[in-house]
């Protein structure tokens, strides 16, 4: 990747960064800073596109969903965008957020937005990872003063001290960010396409057990309240083929007893179709208590409650902490293996067979829908023979272990991104040696 051995270095307002490198305010880099244009957005096509802060989501734009707005000429001249111009949010929870714009495109950009169009000594990708980098994030929220509603303005901007190594060394350090970013962004999209391919399996395995595609045209379905399942499959209430147990409330007074503290499985833990244990708390409970609470290998551990699409989420508890309990709004639903594998109760709940049973029964408010242990141990569950609960739970299975292969691979991408992007822009990894053959055609 580069010359990993030190180089001389010099103090600066950033820190020690290599002698050959520059710092420089913005302003002396830079046009100076445009606000945006004010007006309202319309859906018809009856000017330019109109790029407000909303339409920048996780460092991409989606044009095609970028409403329009009426601009005349003169307008269109002073708040157009081109490749190269870099749009920072300038109010808001979002308040020094970022977009480089990438391709010619007709837009003008929003009153909440300020463009920074760069000068020739300072390449604008180069920019554009500079203000991910934690130098930058520092004087964005030294200027924002700790409020979060304070914004930035175009003093502000023009005042921001930014590091200038060599144009060419600024080519290769976008040019390396880029290709770790791409690859995750690659990555991301075959993560997205897994899981609609797990969401249309679902749908057909559900629909028409175990059989190839070509041939769900030849099992007989029968109708049920929440969706068609092959006619053979019985429906059982899931209090007739497994136990559900509730969990521990919080706060409890224990009284004068022997307690224990033990690690307990918290709403937070439990996500749609995985666990999350990176933090575990403890809470403390009766050593009585113990067995009454304790989780055990193959629950299915779901929640009471939450957003509509959240609803019963979860999945299979593998006792991946010894000795851990759950909490009240968490039940443990632990299957009777000689009727109901729990991989596939996990799976079926995940289904829109599972889901609109849910949402049927759920106590709703505006925003949140919850249910409780008699709503849910009536739950109709499917009951295909064993054979075919295991055949269906296996190729879910294969599905899940490429989705976490492919997130797996996007995680060390976005350390490996941290990593090059903290020690590229302090100069700690130089890159000026690099062989970038394409390096004159970049972009913008």
């Amino acid at each position: 990747m580069g010359d990993m051995l030190p180089q001389p270095t010099r103090e600066t307002v950033l820190g020690p960064l290599p002698e050959g490198w520059d710092v420089a305010a913005l302003g002396d880099l830079s046009e100076r800073p445009q606000y945006g244009l004010t007006t309202s957005a319309v859906d018809k096509p009856v000017g330019p596109h109109f790029l407000r802060i909303t339409d920048i989501q996780d460092d991409q734009v989606d044009w095609s969903n970028v409403p329009y707005c009426k601009c005349d000429d003169a307008g269109c001249k002073r708040y157009g965008l081109r490749p190269g111009d870099l749009v920072v949010a300038r109010i808001g929870a979002t308040t020094g957020k970022t977009f480089l714009i990438s391709e010619s495109t007709s837009a003008v950009f929003a009153s909440y937005l300020i463009r920074i169009r760069t000068e020739h000594r300072l390449f604008p990708e180069f920019l554009n990872y500079f203000t991910k980098s934690q130098a930058y994030w520092d004087q964005i929220n030294a200027a924002k003063g700790g409020r979060l509603k304070q914004g930035v303005n175009i003093p502000i901007l023009q005042g921001l001290a930014v590091p200038l190594p060599p144009l060419s060394e600024q080519r290769a350090i976008a040019h390396v960010l880029r290709t770790v970013q791409q690859a995750k962004e690659a990555t991301e999209k075959v993560i997205a396409a897994t899981r609609q391919l797990k969401q249309s399996l679902m749908r057909h395995l559900f629909t028409y057990g175990p059989v190839p595609f070509d041939q769900a045209d030849q099992i007989l379905l029968g109708e049920t309240s929440y969706g068609k399942v092959p006619a053979g499959w019985l429906q059982v209430p899931i209090g007739q083929c497994a136990y559900v147990q509730t969990g521990l409330t919080k706060g409890r007074k224990l009284g004068e007893v022997e307690t224990v503290s033990l690690p307990y499985l918290r709403v937070a833990n439990v996500q749609s179709g995985r666990l999350d244990l990176a933090e575990m708390k403890t809470i403390e409970l009766r050593k009585q208590e113990i067995n009454r609470y304790l989780l055990k290998d193959g629950d299915v551990v779901l929640t009471e409650g939450g957003d509509f699409d959240k609803l019963g989420r979860g999945f299979i508890w593998r006792n991946e902490v010894p000795q851990c309990v759950h909490q009240n709004h968490i039940f443990a639903v632990r299957a009777n293996r000689t009727k109901l594998l729990p991989e596939f109760l996990a799976y079926l709940v995940q289904s829109d067979y599972g889901r609109s049973y849910f949402l049927s029964v759920a106590h709703k408010t505006t925003n949140l829908a919850c249910i409780n242990k008699t709503k849910l141990e009536a739950f109709p569950v499917l009951l295909p023979p064993l054979e075919e609960q295991r055949q269906i739970t296996m190729q879910f299975a294969t599905v899940d272990a490429k989705l976490a292969a492919e997130e797996t691979r996007r995680d060390a991408l976005d350390a490996l991104f941290q990593s090059l992007l903290h020690h590229l822009m302090t100069g700690k990894v130089c890159v000026y040696d690099l062989e970038l053959p394409s390096m004159k055609e970049d972009a913008p």
